[in-house]
Protein backbone atom coordinates (compact mmCIF):
# COMPACT_ATOMS: atom_id res chain seq x y z
CA UNK A 1 0.00 0.00 0.00
CA UNK A 2 1.62 3.26 -0.79
CA UNK A 3 0.21 6.68 0.86
CA UNK A 4 -0.80 9.58 -0.65
CA UNK A 5 0.78 12.84 -0.42
CA UNK A 6 -2.62 13.70 1.65
CA UNK A 7 -1.67 12.66 4.59
CA UNK A 8 -4.05 9.88 4.91
CA UNK A 9 -5.67 9.98 8.86
CA UNK A 10 -8.91 8.26 9.99
CA UNK A 11 -9.22 11.73 11.80
CA UNK A 12 -12.24 14.18 11.39
CA UNK A 13 -13.86 16.83 13.11
CA UNK A 14 -17.17 14.75 12.82
CA UNK A 15 -15.85 11.64 13.77
CA UNK A 16 -17.13 10.13 10.95
CA UNK A 17 -15.08 8.25 7.82
CA UNK A 18 -16.25 7.34 4.30
CA UNK A 19 -14.15 4.76 2.11
CA UNK A 20 -14.36 4.55 -1.09
CA UNK A 21 -13.38 1.30 -2.31
CA UNK A 22 -12.12 1.78 -6.92
CA UNK A 23 -10.04 0.81 -9.33
CA UNK A 24 -7.97 3.58 -11.24
CA UNK A 25 -7.22 7.01 -10.98
CA UNK A 26 -9.82 9.20 -11.90
CA UNK A 27 -12.84 6.89 -10.45
CA UNK A 28 -12.86 8.89 -7.77
CA UNK A 29 -13.63 11.73 -9.60
CA UNK A 30 -15.76 10.76 -12.93
CA UNK A 31 -19.09 9.95 -11.10
CA UNK A 32 -18.01 9.97 -7.30
CA UNK A 33 -16.45 12.95 -6.83
CA UNK A 34 -19.92 14.70 -6.22
CA UNK A 35 -20.48 12.98 -3.01
CA UNK A 36 -16.83 12.53 -2.00
CA UNK A 37 -16.39 16.46 -2.17
CA UNK A 38 -19.57 16.46 -0.33
CA UNK A 39 -18.99 14.30 2.35
CA UNK A 40 -15.24 15.97 2.96
CA UNK A 41 -16.40 19.36 3.04
CA UNK A 42 -18.75 18.31 5.70
CA UNK A 43 -16.13 17.02 8.25
CA UNK A 44 -16.42 13.53 6.93
CA UNK A 45 -12.60 11.63 6.39
CA UNK A 46 -13.32 10.50 3.13
CA UNK A 47 -10.65 8.06 2.22
CA UNK A 48 -10.29 6.31 -1.26
CA UNK A 49 -8.29 3.16 -2.52
CA UNK A 50 -7.12 2.94 -5.89
CA UNK A 51 -6.37 -0.54 -6.76
CA UNK A 52 -4.03 0.44 -9.69
CA UNK A 53 -2.23 3.03 -11.03
CA UNK A 54 -4.14 3.13 -14.57
CA UNK A 55 -1.33 1.79 -16.66
CA UNK A 56 -3.51 0.88 -19.41
CA UNK A 57 -5.28 4.52 -19.91
CA UNK A 58 -4.98 5.94 -23.54
CA UNK A 59 -3.11 9.45 -23.32
CA UNK A 60 -3.71 10.49 -26.86
CA UNK A 61 -2.01 13.86 -26.27
CA UNK A 62 2.11 13.22 -26.50
CA UNK A 63 2.69 16.66 -24.90
CA UNK A 64 0.94 15.54 -21.48
CA UNK A 65 3.52 12.86 -21.17
CA UNK A 66 6.36 15.30 -20.68
CA UNK A 67 8.25 14.80 -17.52
CA UNK A 68 6.31 11.69 -16.44
CA UNK A 69 8.51 8.56 -16.79
CA UNK A 70 5.30 6.14 -17.76
CA UNK A 71 1.72 6.62 -17.98
CA UNK A 72 1.18 5.34 -14.61
CA UNK A 73 3.09 7.84 -13.31
CA UNK A 74 0.95 10.62 -14.58
CA UNK A 75 -2.13 9.16 -13.86
CA UNK A 76 -1.22 8.82 -10.09
CA UNK A 77 0.06 12.74 -10.08
CA UNK A 78 -3.28 13.73 -11.66
CA UNK A 79 -5.36 11.88 -9.10
CA UNK A 80 -2.75 13.43 -6.12
CA UNK A 81 -4.11 16.82 -7.48
CA UNK A 82 -7.74 15.39 -7.73
CA UNK A 83 -7.36 14.31 -4.07
CA UNK A 84 -6.30 17.60 -2.91
CA UNK A 85 -9.31 18.81 -4.81
CA UNK A 86 -11.71 17.15 -3.37
CA UNK A 87 -10.89 17.43 0.24
CA UNK A 88 -9.78 13.50 0.41
CA UNK A 89 -8.27 13.01 3.52
CA UNK A 90 -6.30 9.76 1.92
CA UNK A 91 -5.89 7.59 -1.14
CA UNK A 92 -4.54 4.21 -0.18
CA UNK A 93 -2.68 1.93 -3.33
CA UNK A 94 -3.33 -1.35 -3.20
CA UNK A 95 -0.45 -2.50 -5.92
CA UNK A 96 -2.07 -4.16 -8.60
CA UNK A 97 -1.41 -3.20 -12.19
CA UNK A 98 -4.66 -2.31 -14.53
CA UNK A 99 -6.45 -4.85 -16.43
CA UNK A 100 -7.65 -2.35 -19.67
CA UNK A 101 -10.66 -3.34 -20.82
CA UNK A 102 -12.38 -6.44 -21.86
CA UNK A 103 -10.54 -8.56 -24.51
CA UNK A 104 -7.43 -6.24 -24.68
CA UNK A 105 -3.59 -7.23 -24.40
CA UNK A 106 -3.66 -5.49 -20.66
CA UNK A 107 -6.00 -8.58 -19.55
CA UNK A 108 -3.00 -11.15 -20.00
CA UNK A 109 -0.46 -9.42 -17.68
CA UNK A 110 0.01 -11.14 -14.84
CA UNK A 111 -0.01 -8.31 -12.28
CA UNK A 112 -3.46 -7.10 -13.93
CA UNK A 113 -6.27 -6.77 -11.43
CA UNK A 114 -8.26 -8.72 -13.18
CA UNK A 115 -6.35 -12.19 -12.63
CA UNK A 116 -5.54 -11.94 -8.81
CA UNK A 117 -7.17 -13.82 -5.92
CA UNK A 118 -10.42 -12.54 -5.00
CA UNK A 119 -9.64 -13.60 -1.32
CA UNK A 120 -5.90 -11.72 -1.50
CA UNK A 121 -7.56 -8.45 -2.87
CA UNK A 122 -10.08 -8.48 0.00
CA UNK A 123 -7.44 -9.48 2.61
CA UNK A 124 -5.90 -6.05 1.34
CA UNK A 125 -9.02 -4.00 0.97
CA UNK A 126 -9.79 -5.78 4.86
CA UNK A 127 -6.85 -4.16 5.96
CA UNK A 128 -7.25 -0.85 5.44
CA UNK A 129 -10.74 -0.91 6.60
CA UNK A 130 -9.59 -2.22 9.72
CA UNK A 131 -6.94 0.80 10.11
CA UNK A 132 -9.41 3.73 9.25
CA UNK A 133 -12.39 1.76 10.60
CA UNK A 134 -15.27 3.38 8.14
CA UNK A 135 -18.61 3.29 9.32
CA UNK A 136 -20.05 3.41 4.85
CA UNK A 137 -18.26 1.87 2.63
CA UNK A 138 -19.02 2.41 -0.88
CA UNK A 139 -17.66 0.99 -4.36
CA UNK A 140 -18.51 0.01 -7.86
CA UNK A 141 -22.15 -1.45 -8.79
CA UNK A 142 -22.17 -5.42 -10.07
CA UNK A 143 -21.25 -4.66 -13.14
CA UNK A 144 -18.80 -2.03 -12.71
CA UNK A 145 -20.57 1.01 -14.17
CA UNK A 146 -19.90 -0.56 -17.53
CA UNK A 147 -18.08 -3.87 -16.81
CA UNK A 148 -14.49 -3.14 -16.91
CA UNK A 149 -13.22 -6.23 -15.40
CA UNK A 150 -11.02 -4.13 -12.82
CA UNK A 151 -14.62 -2.07 -11.37
CA UNK A 152 -16.04 -5.43 -11.44
CA UNK A 153 -13.26 -7.13 -9.34
CA UNK A 154 -13.18 -4.29 -6.82
CA UNK A 155 -17.19 -4.87 -6.30
CA UNK A 156 -16.97 -8.29 -5.35
CA UNK A 157 -13.69 -7.87 -3.08
CA UNK A 158 -14.78 -4.97 -1.39
CA UNK A 159 -17.99 -6.70 -1.14
CA UNK A 160 -16.17 -9.99 0.49
CA UNK A 161 -14.13 -7.78 2.71
CA UNK A 162 -17.35 -5.70 3.76
CA UNK A 163 -19.55 -9.55 4.82
CA UNK A 164 -15.94 -11.16 6.11
CA UNK A 165 -15.64 -8.09 8.96
CA UNK A 166 -19.33 -8.19 9.30
CA UNK A 167 -19.52 -12.02 10.35
CA UNK A 168 -16.65 -11.09 12.57
CA UNK A 169 -17.77 -9.03 14.89
CA UNK A 170 -21.38 -10.88 14.76
CA UNK A 171 -19.68 -13.88 16.05
CA UNK A 172 -17.82 -11.43 18.48
CA UNK A 173 -14.23 -12.36 16.94
CA UNK A 174 -14.01 -8.74 16.19
CA UNK A 175 -14.64 -4.93 18.62
CA UNK A 176 -15.75 -3.18 14.88
CA UNK A 177 -17.09 -3.68 11.69
CA UNK A 178 -18.36 -1.51 8.72
CA UNK A 179 -22.08 -0.14 9.47
CA UNK A 180 -23.36 0.58 5.62
CA UNK A 181 -22.44 -0.59 2.33
CA UNK A 182 -23.49 1.03 -0.97
CA UNK A 183 -22.91 0.31 -5.20
CA UNK A 184 -22.56 3.16 -6.38
CA UNK A 185 -24.61 3.44 -10.00
CA UNK A 186 -25.59 5.82 -12.92
CA UNK A 187 -29.49 5.80 -13.61
CA UNK A 188 -30.10 4.12 -17.32
CA UNK A 189 -33.73 5.51 -18.04
CA UNK A 190 -31.80 8.48 -20.30
CA UNK A 191 -29.19 5.90 -21.58
CA UNK A 192 -32.09 3.64 -22.85
CA UNK A 193 -33.05 6.60 -24.70
CA UNK A 194 -30.07 7.62 -26.44
CA UNK A 195 -29.38 3.66 -26.88
CA UNK A 196 -32.18 4.66 -29.44
CA UNK A 197 -30.68 8.24 -30.62
CA UNK A 198 -27.69 7.17 -31.37
CA UNK A 199 -28.46 5.21 -34.79
CA UNK A 200 -29.96 7.99 -35.91
CA UNK A 201 -26.92 9.92 -35.49
CA UNK A 202 -25.00 7.34 -37.48
CA UNK A 203 -23.14 6.34 -34.38
CA UNK A 204 -23.44 2.21 -32.81
CA UNK A 205 -24.31 2.32 -29.13
CA UNK A 206 -22.28 -0.89 -29.41
CA UNK A 207 -18.88 0.82 -29.73
CA UNK A 208 -18.78 4.02 -27.52
CA UNK A 209 -16.22 5.83 -26.19
CA UNK A 210 -13.08 7.07 -27.53
CA UNK A 211 -12.28 3.78 -27.95
CA UNK A 212 -14.53 2.21 -29.38
CA UNK A 213 -14.87 -0.57 -26.73
CA UNK A 214 -18.11 0.25 -24.60
CA UNK A 215 -21.26 -1.20 -25.32
CA UNK A 216 -24.19 0.93 -23.99
CA UNK A 217 -26.57 -1.95 -25.27
CA UNK A 218 -25.20 -4.63 -22.54
CA UNK A 219 -24.64 -1.56 -20.06
CA UNK A 220 -28.55 -0.37 -20.21
CA UNK A 221 -29.96 -4.33 -20.15
CA UNK A 222 -27.38 -4.99 -17.19
CA UNK A 223 -28.58 -2.05 -14.85
CA UNK A 224 -31.95 -2.63 -15.89
CA UNK A 225 -33.00 -3.74 -11.77
CA UNK A 226 -31.02 -1.44 -10.48
CA UNK A 227 -32.87 0.82 -7.98
CA UNK A 228 -32.35 3.76 -6.16
CA UNK A 229 -31.80 3.87 -1.84
CA UNK A 230 -29.67 6.96 -1.71
CA UNK A 231 -30.10 9.87 -3.60
CA UNK A 232 -27.18 13.18 -2.32
CA UNK A 233 -27.38 16.45 -3.92
CA UNK A 234 -24.11 17.80 -3.82
CA UNK A 235 -24.68 21.31 -5.70
CA UNK A 236 -22.66 23.12 -3.47
CA UNK A 237 -19.71 21.37 -4.34
CA UNK A 238 -19.80 21.01 -8.03
CA UNK A 239 -16.97 23.64 -8.49
CA UNK A 240 -14.75 21.51 -6.70
CA UNK A 241 -15.90 18.39 -8.77
CA UNK A 242 -14.91 20.38 -11.98
CA UNK A 243 -11.61 21.51 -10.25
CA UNK A 244 -10.58 17.76 -9.56
CA UNK A 245 -11.89 16.98 -13.45
CA UNK A 246 -9.45 19.58 -14.75
CA UNK A 247 -6.49 17.32 -12.75
CA UNK A 248 -7.31 14.29 -15.18
CA UNK A 249 -6.63 15.43 -18.12
CA UNK A 250 -4.89 12.94 -19.83
CA UNK A 251 -8.67 10.85 -19.67
CA UNK A 252 -10.51 14.12 -20.86
CA UNK A 253 -11.21 12.48 -24.50
CA UNK A 254 -13.30 14.37 -25.81
CA UNK A 255 -11.00 16.48 -28.41
CA UNK A 256 -11.06 13.39 -30.00
CA UNK A 257 -14.58 12.73 -30.18
CA UNK A 258 -16.80 13.74 -33.36
CA UNK A 259 -19.70 16.53 -33.12
CA UNK A 260 -22.13 13.48 -32.72
CA UNK A 261 -20.21 12.06 -30.30
CA UNK A 262 -20.04 15.03 -28.45
CA UNK A 263 -23.66 15.44 -28.23
CA UNK A 264 -24.37 12.07 -27.38
CA UNK A 265 -21.71 12.74 -24.21
CA UNK A 266 -23.74 16.04 -23.32
CA UNK A 267 -26.71 14.50 -23.21
CA UNK A 268 -26.02 11.75 -21.16
CA UNK A 269 -25.08 14.05 -18.44
CA UNK A 270 -27.73 14.20 -15.26
CA UNK A 271 -30.00 16.88 -15.46
CA UNK A 272 -29.07 17.78 -11.77
CA UNK A 273 -26.10 17.06 -9.55
CA UNK A 274 -27.35 14.04 -8.05
CA UNK A 275 -25.53 10.88 -6.93
CA UNK A 276 -27.28 7.45 -6.90
CA UNK A 277 -26.31 4.71 -4.74
CA UNK A 278 -27.59 1.01 -4.16
CA UNK A 279 -27.47 0.46 -0.13
CA UNK A 280 -26.54 -3.53 -0.23
CA UNK A 281 -26.32 -2.96 3.95
CA UNK A 282 -28.52 -2.91 6.11
CA UNK A 283 -30.76 -4.91 3.85
CA UNK A 284 -33.46 -1.94 2.68
CA UNK A 285 -36.95 -2.89 3.99
CA UNK A 286 -40.24 -2.58 2.26
CA UNK A 287 -41.59 1.01 1.82
CA UNK A 288 -38.05 2.43 3.35
CA UNK A 289 -38.03 6.13 1.77
CA UNK A 290 -35.04 7.27 -0.28
CA UNK A 291 -31.80 8.31 1.83
CA UNK A 292 -31.19 11.57 1.45
CA UNK A 293 -27.78 10.72 3.44
CA UNK A 294 -25.08 7.81 3.74
CA UNK A 295 -24.90 8.25 6.99
CA UNK A 296 -28.57 7.92 7.93
CA UNK A 297 -29.51 6.05 11.04
CA UNK A 298 -25.85 5.92 12.38
CA UNK A 299 -25.30 7.61 15.77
Amino acid sequence: MTPSPTAPSSASATGRVLLASLAHPDDETFGLGGPLAYYASRGVAVHVICATKGEAGTIFDPELMKGFASVAERRVAELECAARALGLAGVHFLGYRDSGMPGSEDNRHPQALMNADEAEVAQRIMAIMQELRPQVVVTFDPIGGYFHPDHIAMHRATTRAFWELRRAYEEGRSDWAPAKLYYHFFPRRRLRWLVKLMPLLGLNPRKAGANKDIDLVAIAEGAKDFRTHALIDYEDVVQRVWEATMCHKSQLHSIQLSWRERLVRRLSRPSKPQAHFMRAYPPVQPGEPVERDLFAGLP
